[in-house]
């Protein structure tokens, strides 16, 4: 599942350029039966099937092991030498932007894919951080990994080439992106904003700090309930209520 998403992209470069190492850990590998069983039926009865805690004890301790031995990449984006190993599961806290720009700093990082029905529950006490992506439940902990692998990655020196482009993401300082216009100038009689033509950069990032803070008053109302405005924020903000 992972082969395709870190070998496309962004996530292909920046392995090339060193920035990035990733170390694909089969759970399996740590069995000790032939059947290679990492999962068995729940104590108590119950559907599902619930993922060993040996063996993934065992996984974690080698992969531990190992990174020790990895590169902190071109750019020595080593603050501390801190390794973290992380569960992906339906319970975790929410993954979110503060969050990712903490992973961002370390060192190392482990990614524990539950699956199945779930996971032993001693497995938590094996982990430092419970993640999740959202309040919903998906097969495995597979395709959440890769969002947080992808979300990390762009903070990283290097990964990608405009460093102003993730600055000005959204939720990069709580508040959503202003939006974006291309050509065609006019499309089935729908033109782009004037002021993106006028050629006066102080109007075209006043318009743009307006558009952002009206798409996050009206999309999402609890990121701005979190977000520091400054005096000219506040000011944009009477005029989008004020002019609405």
């Amino acid at each position: 599942m992972f082969q395709g998403p870190l070998s496309e992209s962004l996530l292909k470069k920046a392995q090339e350029k060193g920035l990035i190492v990733f170390n694909l850990v089969n759970i399996r590998d740590f069995t000790t039966d032939k059947h290679k069983t990492a999962d068995d039926s729940p104590y108590g009865g119950g559907a599902g099937m619930v993922m060993k805690v040996d063996v993934i004890a065992k996984a974690i301790e080698n992969t531990k092991k190992n990174s020790e031995l990895l590169p902190a990449g071109r750019h020595g984006r080593t603050p501390n030498s801190e390794h973290r190993t992380i569960l992906l599961c339906p319970t975790g806290k929410l993954l979110t932007q503060e969050k990712v720009l903490e992973f961002s700093k370390l060192k190392n990082l482990t990614l524990i894919c539950g699956h199945y029905e779930g996971i032993d529950e001693r497995v938590r006490e094996l982990v430092d951080e419970e993640i999740s992506i959202g309040d919903y439940v998906l097969t495995g902990g597979e395709l959440p990994a890769m969002i947080l692998i992808d979300a990390v990655a762009r903070h990283i020196p290097g990964v990608v080439k405009e460093e102003e482009s993730v600055i000005k993401d959204s939720f990069f300082e709580g508040l959503l992106d202003h939006p974006s216009y291309t050509k065609p100038e006019e499309f089935e009689g729908k033109k782009i904003p004037e002021v993106l033509t006028s050629g006066h950069h102080k109007d075209i990032e006043r318009w743009r700090r307006k558009e952002s803070l009206r798409k996050t008053l009206y999309q999402r109302p609890d990121l701005l309930a979190k977000f520091t405005p400054s005096a000219e924020d506040r000011s944009l903000l009477n005029e989008i209520i004020q002019n609405d």
